[in-house]
């Protein structure tokens, strides 16, 4: 017997750890009223992270038997749901299969469909701070703190071919645990022969300060942790210090924020460049909403969406 309710209208699920707090509750029915949506609602499925794998499974299996269950967006989840739920699916997409992680979940034509969107929803949030030609001007290199589908993800999108000579000449990804060190290893390693990667573990904030301080000038340094989010703190320490003209990125928008905290107060003597993860909330959520119920989000309607979620 599942422990969860049918549907009675159509329904979009998040699938995270603290979903009751995010903005998207409130956000999605003023959404749904925009797009046209009608009836439609959004309900949370909460897990510790690493939760048992039968968990995820009737999560993902009440989803795919349920008719007004449509679809759902992963975050935290989303390489052990992958890993514990790829056989339910008919469709998986090339990114999803490539990165090992799923992202968005949803129906079509009769397929249960899988999908890792963060390639393209990272790739649009990065785009709309990082200057054009930016590696290419100043030879800078990229740190990501922590090495789950985030950094995964932007990583795919950063060694595109299409981008030609303007890419970070390093990608650094740094994490506490190296089984993930060594899967980001396996699928990133040698993806663009301009760009050099290096798989540091950093079981410490201190170590991660360390490969911080070597980083030249005009570098992007992004907190991919889900630490100030998922979790208290930040994987750096106070002591820490940014590279000078240097893009700050903390891809989270909500919680305590201690590594934009830490970054805020050098910015004046570093000249950095601050980024949170609002932009990237609005892409995520809008590539998933899109898929989900099958309906255009760009231009004029992604702008009015962006106005409605800041209120």
């Amino acid at each position: 017997m599942s422990n969860y309710e049918k549907a009675t209208q159509p329904t979009i699920y998040f699938i995270g750890v603290t979903t009751g707090s995010s903005s998207i509750m409130k956000v999605f029915p003023r959404w749904a009223q925009a797009l046209g949506l009608k009836d439609a609602v959004i309900k949370g499925i909460d897990f510790k992270p690493h939760s048992d794998p039968e968990a995820y499974r009737e999560a993902v299996t009440f989803i795919k038997e349920d008719p007004l269950s449509l679809g759902a967006l992963v975050t935290t989840h989303k390489i052990d749901l992958y890993n514990s739920c790829k056989d339910l699916f008919d469709y998986i997409d090339p990114f999803a299969g490539e990165l090992g992680e799923i992202s968005c979940i949803s129906k079509r034509d009769g397929q249960y469909r899988a999908h890792a969107k963060d390639p393209i929803s990272s790739g649009l949030a990065l785009e709309a701070f990082v200057p054009e030609n930016y590696w290419k001007d100043h030879g800078g290199e990229v740190l990501l703190l922590g090495a789950g589908g985030a950094s995964l993800a932007m990583s795919v999108y950063f060694t595109q071919e299409k981008f030609g000579e303007n890419v970070p000449k390093r990608i650094i990804i740094a994490n506490r645990s190296l089984p993930r060190l060594e899967e980001a290893r396996r699928i990133l390693e040698g993806r663009n022969k301009r760009v050099s990667f290096e798989f540091i573990h950093n079981p410490t904030p201190d170590r991660n300060d360390a490969t911080l301080a070597s980083l030249p000038p005009y570098s992007l340094v992004v907190n991919a942790t889900g630490l100030g989010k998922d979790g208290p703190g930040s994987p750096l320490t106070d002591a820490c210090s940014f590279p000078e003209n240097s893009l700050v990125w903390e891809i989270n928008y909500r919680g305590d924020l201690v590594f934009k905290a830490q970054a805020q107060a050098q910015r004046g003597d570093k000249n950095l460049f601050i980024e949170d993860g609002w932009t990237y909330f609005i892409h995520g959520w809008t590539q998933v909403v899109s898929e989900v119920f099958q309906v255009p989000i760009e231009g004029e309607v992604l702008e009015n969406l962006s106005r409605i979620a800041k209120g």
